[in-house]
């Protein structure tokens, strides 16, 4: 009887782990919309690793070709790490900042897949789908990899975040984050 107890109380608390890390990442999504920096800083290890490298096109997932979105076509000396990977929450917060305060935004993140690899260690993947609304003068056009003149002012982007999440403080943070997109659609 007592080794049913502990099953049952081990089954609950990687129950509320799971829901925990869930919430974490909608609270992800709807303060990177809503541009509120101070609290999204918060939801990340201070020495988180944030990966976009593979977030600003999409890529064949067979041939691992550079898929061309509409009429352009990022190309691999393109994508330059000190643009596309942060490290540290205070980096990434300042780079989100700086790249997304004047775009409108519309994130959902789908079929959460988490496993609790300890007390205070876990990992998860969330298939993505989010819009982005430029303005029409884009003061990062350089990092956005399409200029002003585009006739493109917006993203429709399909992925997957590929990310490890840490427990400190009794909260769980994201410790690594990777986008990959799959479908990028220019409108």
């Amino acid at each position: 009887m007592t080794s049913t107890v502990k099953d049952l109380e081990a089954a609950v608390e990687r129950l509320l782990a799971i829901e925990d890390i869930k919430q974490l990442k909608a609270r992800y999504f709807r303060l990177m919309d809503q541009k509120n920096w101070d609290a999204f800083e918060k939801l990340f290890t201070p020495d988180v690793v944030f990966d976009l490298r593979e977030a600003i096109f999409a890529r064949d997932q067979v041939t691992k070709e550079i898929l061309k979105s509409g009429d352009l076509l990022v190309r691999a000396e393109q994508i330059v790490d000190k643009d596309w990977m942060q490290r540290g929450a205070a980096n990434v917060r300042r780079w989100e900042e700086t790249i997304l305060t004047g775009v409108v935004t519309a994130h959902q993140g789908h079929m959460p897949e988490i496993e609790i690899t300890s007390p205070t260690t876990a990992r998860g993947y969330w298939h993505l789908e989010h819009l982005l609304q430029f303005p029409r003068k884009n003061p990062y056009a350089d990092v956005w990899w399409f200029p002003d003149s585009s006739k493109h002012p917006e993203l429709h982007g399909y992925g997957l975040y590929d990310e490890t999440y840490e427990k400190q403080s009794g909260s769980w943070l994201i410790k690594t984050l990777k986008l990959t997109h799959f479908r990028i659609d220019l409108k």
